[in-house]
């Protein structure tokens, strides 16, 4: 019976170890932002193909674009880990406390998951291959290496790396320069300060502690506000925009005119009532309305 228990218990201990370590990896890899810039890669490809893009160009978008997007944010992670351990929402990454052994492997590892898959995609679908690139660049190279300490107008240039993400997608289909693709990119590229800017007036303390100059550290709530507002707006034009496409048309639009203007209410809220609080409800407002707009997109194209 002892000798049971005993088994009983490793094969606990075993369980809980590998959920953990899965947790490690997850937070180092950033799989929740990846699962959202995968998200967007195939919405563009939805919106390129105008119906259910083939299952094998879906399957190649998704383990490069997922390679790609996760190597460049477990670099993300390498670098900015002494400005992590300064910020209590990040100071528990897995770099910063120790729990990755001999961590000299993220980096080359990293460069090696953006790589590679750029140099597989290259000689079949270049502008699949630039894309999965250029959202790296951007993202590593100009937001985190670049812009991030030295102006407050650093991730309005970052939204770049999104848009990539959606143009990827669309090149993965053989068209990356479909018109509703580009709509789409635009509005990723005005979602993300709407978004991050959200979460740094929640963070603003970390943000002035690591002294990374992001935008509501300089200016109070309320003239935060009005900047994310310039951004909600252009963000929901871009949105509604979309629904002069045929194939998506009214079911699209009536569903995301109603998510707009709550968008917009909420953020009307922050600059009537500026608070941490009232950012927070904005922050998980705009994840919520970005994941929608997508899941319309594929939804009512599928549907077709």
């Amino acid at each position: 019976m002892s000798e049971m228990i005993s088994s009983i218990d490793r094969d606990i201990e075993n369980d809980v170890s590998r959920v953990s370590k899965w947790k490690l990896f997850s937070v180092l890899f950033k799989t929740r932002v990846v699962g959202l810039l995968l998200l967007a890669a195939v919405g563009g490809a939805f919106l390129a193909e105008s119906g259910v893009p083939d299952w094998k160009n879906l399957i190649i978008l998704i383990v490069a674009g997922g390679l790609s997007a996760s190597g460049s944010g477990a670099l993300n992670e390498y670098i900015e880990k002494d400005s992590d351990a300064l910020m209590s929402r990040t100071r528990l990454r897995p770099l910063v406390i120790g729990t990755i052994e001999h961590p000299g492997w993220v980096p080359y590892v990293s460069a090696l998951m953006i790589v590679v898959p750029c140099l597989v995609m290259l000689p079949s679908n270049g502008p699949m291959a630039f894309f999965l690139f250029l959202g790296a660049f951007i993202y590593v190279g100009i937001y985190t290496l670049w812009l991030k300490s030295r102006t407050i107008l650093n991730i309005v240039v970052g939204g770049a790396a999104g848009s990539a993400a959606v143009l990827s997608g669309s090149a993965a289909i053989g068209v990356w320069n479909d018109p509703g693709a580009l709509v789409m990119a635009a509005l990723l590229f005005s979602w993300t300060p709407m978004h991050f800017w959200s979460l740094a007036i929640v963070c603003r303390d970390d943000y002035m502690k690591s002294d990374i100059p992001m935008l509501p550290v300089h200016l109070n709530i309320r003239q935060s506000g009005y900047w994310i507002m310039l951004h909600t707006i252009i963000t929901g034009l871009a949105a509604l925009s979309l629904g002069v496409i045929p194939i998506l048309g009214w079911f699209y639009f009536v569903p995301v005119l109603a998510l707009t203007l709550i968008l917009v209410v909420q953020n009307t809220r922050l600059i009537l009532y500026p608070s941490v609080n009232e950012a927070r409800k904005l922050f998980h407002a705009s994840n919520i309305y970005l994941a929608v707009i997508i899941l319309l997109i594929c939804v009512n194209i599928a549907s077709v």
